[in-house]
């Protein structure tokens, strides 16, 4: 295995959020890849960052530790805001995904897997999340990074594949994720991060209705205060794993 030091740049995605463990904390995706392939690990993923605040706060950083095998993620939140320009945002991610590629580091890039089909503003939001899924897989044929190609898998159409927010991934979510990367990567992942649940039984219209105004209450509404008042989720929270251990 050629890897000795792992560093994962991103948002919430790369944080683990909402692979809670018991003591509260978020484990995700790249603490299981870290712990499969044995390296040296870091995670400066902050949730809430856009893509600006990525590359900001993080990348100098991730670059400073010299890995040889970073992953980043980022521009999820941006696609959610009104003013996001994907051709621009993928200008500027071609960019960091050359400068990381140059540092001499394997670099893991990523198609986002479908969340549409649960959230309000499809017909503004889908036709981004396409445009910047082809143009991740543009950029890493460009630069020679490692592509994990969560959209072309079903799966994730799973509602169970998600947490109560209907934003970001379950347990199973992020399990079948790292063995998404370390498939990637050619390690074998444990047989049983492949593993989905059975999709949840259908609701009837009127319960349906009932949960969907239960969740707008929970996480749309605050996540809707929070644009309008220049708040973040991140705010007041830091990296994780600020450096290896």
């Amino acid at each position: 295995m050629r890897w000795t030091k792992y560093v994962a740049v991103g948002d919430s995605f790369t944080e683990g959020m909402d692979d809670r463990l018991p003591d509260g904390t978020y484990r995700g995706w790249a603490d299981l890849v870290a712990g499969a392939l044995k390296v040296k690990y870091a995670n400066l993923a902050i949730r809430g960052r856009l893509f600006d605040g990525v590359v900001t706060e993080q990348v100098a950083p991730a670059l400073a530790l010299k890995p040889d095998l970073i992953s980043f993620a980022a521009g999820g939140n941006d696609v959610l805001r009104r003013q996001c320009d994907p051709p621009t945002l993928m200008t500027r991610y071609d960019k960091v995904i050359q400068d990381l590629r140059s540092s001499g580091a394997d670099v893991l890039v990523f198609r986002f897997a479908d969340v549409m089909a649960r959230l309000p503003g499809t017909k503004m939001i889908a036709p981004r999340v396409i445009f910047l899924n082809q143009a991740v897989g543009e950029t890493a044929e460009r630069h020679g990074a490692l592509l994990v190609d969560l959209w072309a898998d079903e799966e994730y159409a799973n509602p169970a594949m998600w947490s109560t927010d209907r934003l970001h991934m379950s347990a199973f979510g992020h399990r079948r994720t790292a063995a998404h990367v370390l498939t990637t990567l050619g390690v074998d992942p444990d047989p049983d991060w492949w593993s989905v649940p059975p999709w949840p039984k259908a609701k009837s219209w009127p319960a349906a209705r009932a949960a969907d105004a239960v969740w707008a209450g929970k996480h749309l509404a605050p996540w809707i205060k929070r644009r309008l008042t220049g708040r973040s989720s991140g705010d007041g929270i830091s990296a994780k794993r600020p450096a290896f251990d």
